[in-house]
């Protein structure tokens, strides 16, 4: 039996993706390697957002080849896409495969065995006929509806690596969906690189959400990371939906006028403000969470004074921080007045405190409310883990009849702080 390993990093587009593929190789009758075991097969799915990305998939596929010295080494995903011919002279790989035949990956490496050998380039361009994921490495099934992005945001580089916004087929969706709930999952997450312009035929984001919603069964939706958008009152009207969790990751970049304007943001502040206050009509309880860039060229101290306000003002309970990375091609890269290192590491130490402070402040507002948690795993110490539908984590000591997979209904009643001060959760009580 052949055991296959796979090291993931990056979006979870990247994630469904490995998902979709291990569980393929599962299901054909390959082994899949532990963290720590010796495989015969290594797959690094790559990737490439900033030059810390790029760091950590050249450290990841060094040390897969160090690790298993004669195994078949396999690179794909967004890092390919950008630096094809260098990893292909590198000699580190036996095979690199670009996303556009990720999807093909099976085939190529079952080709290798049965053949000796196998031609990546032979192999159609397909971004979406990956098979529904059954066995995978994640309690929640990730669905991928869409790839691509049209913005061309003057600091990024995924349009470059992941092309022009392309959709799903509806139909081929809310058959995934249904698979994946009749074989177990209790929640699908949808995912995408700019899933707002999601569009297939007649079918936009919000009635694709609507027809996901109507499928039958126990589970619930959560929506990854996704762009702003002018969310429609009947899209936020959705939100009521029990199956529709009340979280979203919208990517707010800047908090400054200014600083949005030279990333080449497709909104202002102001706009973003006012969708946040609609979101929260409509649920008060929503859970918020960004992602932040610090350090932006020409980012001066007032402009990030600015962005500091504005991610108080608003209360994400989760800043996911990044510090500029110049990425070369984009038009951020020939701007002037580059930002020192020491000020983006300065600038993003501050960040990160506001966001511990935003979500001490969501966490104790939330302190005695209902949740229904989905239970991801029970620990050896009898505490099972998992998540509330607001996206909070949430610790409850188990009972015989609890399982993996399972809802249970719990109140929250204590904060804790079970590995470091970041990683809040709470103390829940079933009722």
């Amino acid at each position: 039996m052949v055991k296959i390993a796979f090291k993931t990093l990056g979006c979870r587009v990247n994630l469904y993706e490995t998902d979709a593929l291990a569980s393929q190789f599962k299901a054909s009758g390959y082994d899949i390697a532990g963290a720590d075991e010796y495989a015969d097969v290594v797959v690094v799915n790559t990737c490439t957002v900033t030059n810390q990305s790029d760091q950590k998939c050249r450290q990841t596929i060094h040390q897969a080849r160090r690790k298993n010295p004669n195994a078949l080494i396999v690179i794909t995903g967004c890092m390919v896409n950008n630096y094809k011919e260098d990893l292909l002279q590198s000699g580190l790989a036996d095979y690199v495969i670009d996303n556009e035949r990720k999807a093909a990956l099976f085939d190529i490496i079952n080709d290798h065995f049965t053949f000796g050998a196998s031609d990546p380039e032979g192999y159609d361009k397909d971004l979406f006929s990956y098979k529904p994921a059954y066995d995978t490495f994640h309690t929640r099934s990730l669905i991928k509806i869409q790839d691509g992005c049209n913005n061309f945001c003057s600091y990024c580089i995924i349009p470059m690596v992941r092309g022009r916004s392309t959709s799903r087929n509806d139909d081929e969706i809310c058959k995934n969906v249904s698979d994946v709930v009749a074989h177990g999952f209790k929640e699908v997450v949808l995912t995408g690189v700019n899933m707002g312009r999601y569009r297939y035929g007649d079918t936009n984001f919000e009635q694709l959400v609507a027809r996901i919603l109507d499928i039958e069964g126990d589970f619930r939706v959560r929506i990854a990371s996704i762009e702003p958008d002018l969310f429609s009152d009947t899209f936020l009207q959705l939100f009521q939906h029990e199956k529709l969790a009340p979280h979203m990751h919208v990517c707010l970049q800047s908090g400054s006028e200014n600083t949005l304007k030279r990333m080449h943001r497709f909104y202002t502040a102001s706009q973003f403000r006012d969708m946040c206050a609609r979101i929260k009509q409509f649920r008060p309880d929503f859970n918020l969470t960004t992602d932040i860039i610090v350090g932006f060229p020409g980012e001066t101290d007032a402009e990030f004074n600015e962005c500091c306000t504005f991610a108080r003002e608003i209360g994400f309970s989760h800043i996911h921080t990044f510090k500029y990375s110049v990425r070369t091609g984009t038009k951020a890269a020939a701007l002037p007045d580059q930002i020192p290192e020491k000020v983006k590491s300065q600038r993003s130490e501050i960040m990160r405190h506001i966001s511990l402070e935003n979500r001490t402040a969501y966490f104790n507002r939330m302190k005695g409310c209902t949740q229904r948690m989905l239970i991801e795993r029970i620990d050896t110490r009898g505490w099972a883990k998992g998540y509330g539908e607001n996206y909070i984590p949430i610790q409850i000591k188990a009972q015989q009849d609890l399982q993996r997979n399972h809802f249970v209904n719990v109140r929250l009643e204590e904060i804790i702080h079970p590995d470091n001060e970041e990683k809040m959760a709470f103390l829940g009580l079933i009722i």
